[in-house]
């Protein structure tokens, strides 16, 4: 690994490696965890941006107009040859870890095909982002593929600055994912020895912040940078740094057995990564993975947080992309996956619903403003008291504080129990609970019209605090589906009555809504 320039932040007048507006910037990974949010701050950066995808389609529906979306594969060496055209430097953020059968010499074979074609199309630097880990020991085959991906990169002869990271801390990063499970799950637990092994894990905006700024020095600081948060830490102390934020003591009992096969194998029931993800994370964590050459101090302006700081910010931007997100759209990226009483987004468990209906989406919509108060919930209004009179025995607000419209709602309105977090005029409710819960929950309605019919969508969604919070929800499993489909039907019918009193032309002979699930 080169050692120099490691004296101070990087003074030099040297050209940067790009430049907004007129560099033109390749990405590819754009729909993975790392480079999708890449991806959104380059957009903010103001970068002349092409995205390289093997299902173009798709991802130019989460991309600015300005973005350029382009088909290509890595393992498909003629398909880089117009992606690269005309790029100054190039994001390499492409792994197949996930992948059945030899994921190494797949990365292997994407890496040469990429370096090649980089080269060949006169693109000036590559930026790459590898895993920490001495080559001097010998490393698990996530990590060791991490590491001559990098190699083989280099080989190209382009400058190439690699990033070598630990674990990200981050809504959706699998390691992340994969603590934050267990904390939840699982009060007590009964850990394998890899749970002590030391790692500098990275907050995700640090990472990021990295991968930015590469573009603003030159290409002659191009090399091997580690890079990790402010912490050196076990993934002991990472599940109780996690326990912290959410208010959960996790009993961490190490034990002697579990290797790494049968810890994946339990972390697949468990958690929501995969068998043989869980195993390549598993044999990566056994290996110290903290920073030992801190150039990377020295050349970038990027003061990496604590633990504790990177967790909060992960959980604060988990909530800043939930109240950004249609829920319909989360469900529809998650295929038709479904899990005992709702389907999971991360560690929230949602259930949403559809009903089609012959009216137009202002009508809809009405009926579904008017919900709560006097009016009632449309469906099961005993049970809503019957819950509500518990929640007051608890101490909470219970169902009578009614709304202060019968007709109409603004953000910040209280609905019985609920408060009014977003609306959106003949388009989107959605509801925050404040009773006493072992966690939080929503209730979501969208409108959608659908030529002459609209499309309800009702979603419930709840973020689950532990073992408490799980069970709670799937207890109500029986009674919600009594409340929730009541709830759609009642939105319907009083919907087709109002068309009715209102002698519009759309009007059906009788009800003609039929309700879908996800």
């Amino acid at each position: 690994m080169n050692k120099s320039d490691t004296t101070g932040p990087s003074t030099s007048t040297a050209k940067p490696a790009a430049t907004p507006e007129t560099s033109l910037i390749l990405l590819t990974g754009a729909s993975g965890y790392i480079g999708g949010r890449l991806l959104r701050s380059l957009e903010n950066q103001g970068y002349r941006l092409r995205c390289v995808a093997r299902h173009p389609e798709i991802l130019k529906q989460k991309v600015r107009p300005s973005t350029e979306v382009v088909a290509g594969d890595v393992l498909d060496r003629p398909s880089l040859d117009n992606a690269l055209r005309g790029v100054d430097v190039a994001y390499y953020m492409v792994h197949s870890m996930s992948s059945t059968g030899s994921f190494e010499e797949t990365d292997r074979q994407g890496a040469r095909n990429f370096s090649e074609a980089a080269k060949a199309a006169g693109v000036k630097g590559l930026v790459y982002v590898g895993g920490l880990g001495s080559d001097e020991e010998e490393l698990s085959a996530h990590l060791r593929s991490r590491h001559e991906v990098g190699d083989i990169l280099r080989q190209s002869g382009l400058p190439l600055c690699e990033f070598r990271a630990s674990a990200v801390i981050g809504s959706g990063s699998a390691s992340f994912e994969l603590v934050r499970s267990l904390v939840e799950r699982l009060p007590i637990m009964l850990t394998p020895k890899w749970v002590k092994g030391k790692a500098q894990p990275i907050g995700i905006d640090d990472l990021l912040d990295y991968l930015i700024e590469a573009l603003q020095i030159p290409l002659s600081k191009y090399r091997i940078y580690e890079v990790g948060g402010a912490d050196q830490v076990s993934y002991a102390e990472m599940m109780r740094a996690y326990g912290r934020q959410r208010g959960l003591k996790p009993l961490i009992i190490p034990v002697p057995v579990l290797t790494p096969r049968l810890s994946a194998l339990w972390l697949g029931l468990i958690t929501p990564v995969y068998a043989r993800i869980g195993r390549s994370i598993i044999e990566s964590i056994v290996h110290v993975t903290v920073v030992r050459d801190n150039a990377a101090l020295t050349t970038f302006s990027v003061r990496p947080m604590g633990i504790d700081e990177a967790i909060r910010r992960a959980l604060a931007h988990e909530e800043t992309h939930f109240s950004e997100t249609r829920w319909s759209d989360s469900l529809s990226s998650s295929g038709t996956q479904r899990s005992w009483g709702g389907v999971r987004f991360g560690t929230r468990i949602v259930d949403s619903r559809t009903l089609t209906v012959e009216a137009p989406p202002e009508v809809v919509f009405r009926c579904i403003e008017r919900i709560g108060g006097g009016h009632g919930w449309y469906a099961c209004d005993w049970l809503w008291r019957l819950r509500g009179f518990i929640d007051l025995l608890q101490g909470g607000v219970g169902m009578g504080r009614g709304r202060p419209s019968s007709a109409t709602l603004r953000v910040g309105d209280t609905v019985d129990s609920f408060r009014v977090e977003a609306i959106d005029p003949n388009r989107r409710l959605r509801l925050k609970s404040e009773m006493n819960l072992p966690g939080r929950a929503w209730l979501e309605f969208e409108v959608t019209e659908e030529g002459s019919s609209t499309q309800i969508r009702q979603t419930a969604i709840f973020d689950p605090v532990g073992l408490t919070g799980q069970l709670y929800w799937y207890s109500l499993y029986v009674p919600h589906e009594f409340v929730f489909n009541g709830m759609l039907r009642g939105i319907a019918q009083a919907a087709l009555r109002e068309m009715r009193d209102l002698d519009m032309p759309r009007i059906p002979h009788g009800q003609t809504a039929t309700q879908h699930r996800p």
